[in-house]
């Protein structure tokens, strides 16, 4: 399996999963989408995988919280595509891509039952 880990470097929970897969000795890749921007296509493809723009963005965080109010309805795909790529920080993270699983955040139990 090719896990790619997509988050933020100096995110808590990407640390923690990130500390999770090299204890339990699953081979991964790390990006930082604030250095290297997911592609559209990509993350398209996470949304539709997850069930929806819903389920990639994060409507919890503070990012989030501060757009103002026009901002928070986008209707189309490319609406969320241009949100995501103006505030990378709105996707939840992390993002684990095995190439034929997408699953965001991270739980110890969760990463149990997909990873070992």
């Amino acid at each position: 399996m090719s896990l790619t880990l997509y988050g933020l470097s100096k995110c808590s929970t990407c640390v923690k999963a990130r500390q999770w897969l090299d204890a339990h000795g699953v081979p991964h890749t790390f990006v930082d989408y604030r250095d290297n921007p997911v592609a559209p296509a990509k993350l398209s493809a996470w949304a539709e995988s997850l069930g929806g723009w819903e389920k990639l963005v994060n409507r919890a965080s503070m990012t989030w919280r501060n757009l103002p109010a026009e901002r928070k309805s986008p209707e189309t795909d490319s609406q969320w595509l241009a949100l995501i790529a103006e505030f990378p920080a709105l996707v939840r993270r992390p993002v684990a891509d095995s190439g034929d699983a997408v699953g965001v955040g991270f739980s110890e139990k969760a990463y149990t039952a997909r990873f070992s």
